[in-house]
């Protein structure tokens, strides 16, 4: 087995045995299902347990059981009054679209107190947004950060086709740079109505942003440097429910 195999065999392991005891540590049986209704939150143990490199195998074992309809039984209530007498301990911070189709929260498979997550049409990042992600790093302690795109996104389309509306004028104009950086695909039409162009502008708009995260922001740029927090991109295939990381 090569290394980088083994490297994510463990990596796995390690989400798999976070999650096994999070449910195991106040967990309680449904009278209707084998499967164990999981009653807590991610506290500061939990937390700091976890490192970069574990949150995104936690996120990508997620999102292999909401793509399998096999997703974790989850007191909500319960977690919601643990994270409102204990605090908030997230282990990942998730910049998304506003999509209806790509809530972080479900297609991760994750529960109450478990994500901080910023939606903005066209997953842009702006001195607001990194204000945000810097409190959930530095102060609170996330562990990564995910820029996550998805298929289909009108905001991508609207920069496309150089969409003039009010503020989203404003907004489409941030998404520009990532339509001006993809080269033509299946033929010269840069516009909405060709959907392989689309999809390549929403993955370099996520690359972009990743990129500007640190460029913009001193205080995650140093994390990233100690390797306390992993800042990468992701895609959601909003016909399948599938993310791919990059």
């Amino acid at each position: 087995m090569s290394t980088n195999k083994k490297t994510a065999t463990s990596l796995s392991f390690l989400a798999a045995l976070t999650t096994a005891l999070l449910m195991s540590a106040c967990a309680t049986q449904s009278p209707t299902a084998s499967q164990p209704v999981i009653s807590v939150a991610m506290n500061q143990t939990m937390q700091s347990k976890i490192s970069p490199d574990i949150a995104i195998s936690m996120l990508k074992e997620g999102n292999q059981r909401f793509v399998s309809g096999n997703m974790l039984k989850r007191d909500l209530p319960a977690q919601v009054k643990a994270t409102g007498h204990d605090g908030q301990f997230p282990f990942a911070s998730i910049v998304s679209c506003i999509d209806s189709r790509s809530d972080p929260a479900l297609v991760f498979d994750q529960g109450i107190g478990d994500l901080f997550i910023a939606r903005v049409a066209g997953n842009i990042v702006n001195e607001d947004i990194l204000g945000s992600l810097e409190y959930a790093a530095k102060v609170v302690g996330s562990k990564t950060i995910v820029i996550l795109g998805h298929s289909h996104c009108g905001a991508v389309k609207g920069a496309c086709d150089n969409a003039n509306l009010g503020n989203l004028t404003q907004l489409v104009a941030k998404i520009m740079p990532a339509v001006k950086a993809t080269p033509d695909i299946h033929g010269s039409d840069r516009s909405s109505q060709n959907h392989h162009f689309v999809e390549a502008v929403s993955e370099m708009n996520v690359k972009m942003t990743v990129k500007a995260v640190t460029e913009k922001s001193a205080v995650l740029k140093e994390m990233a440097d100690k390797g306390q927090i992993k800042i990468v991109g992701a895609m959601l295939d909003v016909e399948t429910g599938k993310i791919e990381f990059y």
